[in-house]
């Protein structure tokens, strides 16, 4: 397929070139038509490939993408296949083609006006305002386009959804400003026998538990059981999604209630944020607990140990709140012209630009409506702050072009629209301060400084929305919230195995990108983040307690993302594995090469024979054995062999019920493997393959948008400079910054 920039006469005019320098006669032709035309012609159409029309010099333009995807073929060894010579001149035919289509015109594209999505919509308001809203809880699902849910095309609007933004827009504007009448308190207890809270050790309980309104809460914490008279005070923590708020003393000697005083002072006391939350209690660094086994540890005469976590509240916060101190730059009751300022400056980091008077003068409007209507000059700010929230300045990441109906027309975005896409490329929210006053200076764009905003922004906190967003989407870790493993077939499994499972990979993606680890670690690094939990699950012995840490593999049953249990586990049935799955997630997601959808009326798989009457691998073969079901299966079932020794929810197993496992299998480039450990170390060598697919989707994620053959170019280049650093990860990120498509844009032709 053509660049929209080469119209009939050029393509003619490429045609003439390709003919007259004789390269292609030369290099690519006797390829084409001695080892390739046998099984791809007219009469046998191997693949459904027919490449009689790619024998031709202008077949290069003409044809654009087929070719592309013989070269991806040819590239990763794919064809000839095994058992046919590689031609001589292959290697020469490889690079000649690569050349030609170097010659292209570059091509930024453009991105469709961007919504933002929940987690960006969830972000933004947090950065902005210092509100936690989940907009995951509240709007619905974004669609999906090339696998992400960040693309423009398919981030639309309806009804149900504004109506959402516009109720969202009051409560995060009254809890932003504290304008809310708290109700009177009320008190809530989450205990082990109420099963709200789960017990996820002897010295731990977790569970979710709702805030409904921002406040002060007493909270106190049951402690079941006595130890010795003698026995020392423990250290109690306190956690909040995961983050430690607090520690305290507590007695372990017989003792009813213990209270928990973030301030040390008057009242028992501490703020929290509204919303839905997942909070822990437990024990930290307890000797004595270390002396117990078995029953021992819940003996309630025996060992002492948390039980509930009652919440008492919400009381009206003694001090100013960290989101009004953000929005309350001077003293509103002093007068307009502060007022003024405050919603101006809100303006500006909500629209992520410079705001004109105009604009300021419109809120200004609604402030003065509130005092209208008696309200306080707190309730005026906070009715512009509603507006701004559902203006499509705020909703929407709009740029511009100077000819919006010339395709031909390539311009760099402004500073201000790279700034945006710069910041929630890493941290999928806002621009903060500085990003956005260098992009008003109009300095962003000078390599230098744009290289040292990237690594600021890498190494701040928020660049872990990659793993969540970019990770997550990626390698399909959002799917575990959905999955259900029949719990007769997989007893072990639950929420706890499963967060852990999240966790590890999450964990895993962060350490890899922050530490600029060479990306073959996804293939088949020597180490994981684990707890107890999943240790367990592994078989991996020395790990204790629910936190993650770095632990070195001293087996080869694991290694990589294709050895987590994240990743096996949103690859396999309900009941069982599935080599069909989990082969076509390696080509999707590692390798590139996605396969095409299966045919109709495809029969199905004896389910009640599998494990018991044949093993599944049997099963699969005689499925395979279908001439509709080979083309695709052929290449999909033995990467899918490969992880057969991970069950259905990634816990290593030598038998598939009564018969061992068979874990041999072959690489679309004809290697082959016996073990997971050599399919992972086969992989590496298809290094050119995985890089080219991750960048291509990390391209994908910057940009908001789909991947077009004119982006080819942009893939190799960001490839290239990938291999000559070693592979290391964040060259993929600054080299993605630095490309075209990311700097620039073009317009559309009217349609």
């Amino acid at each position: 397929m053509l660049s929209l920039r080469i119209g009939i006469a050029g393509l003619a005019c490429v045609a003439a070139t390709l003919a007259a320098d004789g390269g292609f006669e030369k290099t690519v032709a006797p390829v084409m038509s001695k080892t390739c035309s046998p099984c791809h012609n007219e009469q046998q159409a191997s693949g459904g490939l027919d490449i009689t029309a790619f024998t031709k010099p202008a077949s290069l333009t003409e044809s654009r993408e087929g070719w592309e995807i013989i070269l991806r073929k040819l590239r990763a060894g794919e064809m000839p296949p095994r058992g046919i010579p590689r031609p001589p001149k292959l290697d020469a035919a490889i690079k000649y083609i690569q050349s030609e289509f170097d010659k292209d015109k570059p091509d930024p594209g453009r991105v469709t006006a961007r919504r933002l999505n929940r987690a960006e919509y969830t972000n933004t308001i947090r950065d902005l305002l210092g509100v936690e809203f989940h907009a995951e809880k509240s709007f619905p699902t974004d669609g999906l386009g090339s696998g992400f849910d960040n693309v423009g095309d398919v981030l639309t609007i309806s009804p149900v959804l504004m109506e959402k933004y516009l109720s969202a827009a009051q409560r995060i504007s009254e809890r932003a400003l504290g304008t809310i009448t708290l109700p009177k308190p009320l008190e809530t207890q989450y205990a082990v026998k109420f099963k709200n809270v789960q017990r996820l050790n002897a010295s731990t309980i977790e569970g979710p538990v709702r805030i409904e309104f921002d406040g002060e809460y007493e909270i106190h914490f049951g402690l079941q059981g006595e130890r010795a008279a003698d026995a020392k005070p423990v250290k109690l923590g306190f956690w909040m999604d995961g983050k430690l708020l607090q520690t305290i003393m507590a007695e372990t000697k017989p003792s009813g209630l213990v209270y928990f005083d973030p301030y040390s002072e008057e009242k028992i006391r501490l703020q929290l944020p509204e919303g839905e939350h997942v909070f822990r209690a437990a024990f930290i660094d307890d000797d004595f607990v270390k002396t117990l086994t078995g029953k021992d540890l819940l003996d309630r005469k025996k060992n002492k140990f948390p039980d509930s976590m009652t919440f008492l509240g919400p009381y009206p916060s003694k001090t100013e709140s960290a989101s009004r101190k953000k929005i309350l730059i001077c003293d509103p009751q002093s007068g307009a012209a502060c007022v003024e300022k405050i919603v101006a400056n809100l303006a500006r980091r909500a629209y992520r630009r410079p705001v004109t008077a105009k604009e300021v003068a419109s809120l200004m409007k609604f402030t003065a409506m509130a005092r209208g209507e008696g309200e306080t000059v707190d309730q005026g700010i906070q009715l512009a702050l509603e507006a701004m929230l559902v203006s499509p300045n705020f909703l929407f990441r709009i740029e511009h072009d100077a000819a919006p109906t010339d395709p031909t027309r390539t311009h760099p975005v402004t500073d201000l629209e790279l700034a945006s896409r710069l910041s929630y490329f890493l941290w999928s929210s806002m621009p903060d301060d500085e990003l956005l006053t260098l992009a008003e200076s109009g300095k962003l764009h000078a390599p230098a400084t744009l290289d040292a905003q990237v690594k600021r922004m890498l190494a701040d906190e928020r660049s872990a929305a990659i793993a969540d967003n970019f990770a997550g989407q990626w390698l399909e870790l959002r799917n575990l919230d959905v999955v259900k493993p029949d719990p007769q077939k997989f007893p072990a499994w639950g929420p706890e195995l499963r967060d852990a499972m999240k966790m590890e990979t999450r964990l895993f993606f962060d350490h890899v990108l922050r530490e600029n680890r060479p990306i073959s670690d996804f293939l088949d690094a020597r180490y994981t983040f684990l707890n107890e939990k999943l240790a367990k699950h592994y078989g991996i012995d020395g790990v204790t307690g629910p936190d993650f840490r770095r632990v070195d593999l001293a087996t080869d049953q694991r290694g990589g993302l294709l050895g987590q249990a994240s990743v096996l586990t949103v690859s396999s049935y309900p009941t069982r594995t599935s080599v069909v799955i989990r082969g076509k997630y390696i080509l999707q997601n590692i390798l590139g090469d996605p396969p095409p959808p299966p045919p109709a009326d495809v029969p199905l798989l004896d389910e009640g024979s599998i494990g018991t009457a044949a093993s599944l691998r049997q099963q699969m073969e005689k499925h395979r054995a279908s001439p509709v079901c080979a083309s695709c299966h052929n290449k999909m079932d033995p990467l899918g062999f490969g992880l057969e020794n991970y069950d259905g929810i990634g816990h290593w197993r030598g038998m598939d019920g009564k018969f061992p496992v068979d874990a041999s299998g072959t690489l679309p480039n004809g290697k082959s493997f016996a073990t997971p450990s050599a399919m992972r170390s086969e992989l590496i060598s298809l290094m050119p393959q995985f890089s080219h697919c991750l960048v291509e989707k990390l391209l994908t994620f910057a940009l908001g948008r789909g991947m077009q053959s004119y982006d080819n170019r942009t893939i190799d280049e960001i490839d290239r400079k990938l291999a000559a650093s070693g592979y290391t990860f964040q060259t993929a990120i600054y080299e993605t910054v630095r490309s075209l498509p990311f700097q620039s844009r073009r317009g559309e032709a009217a349609h």
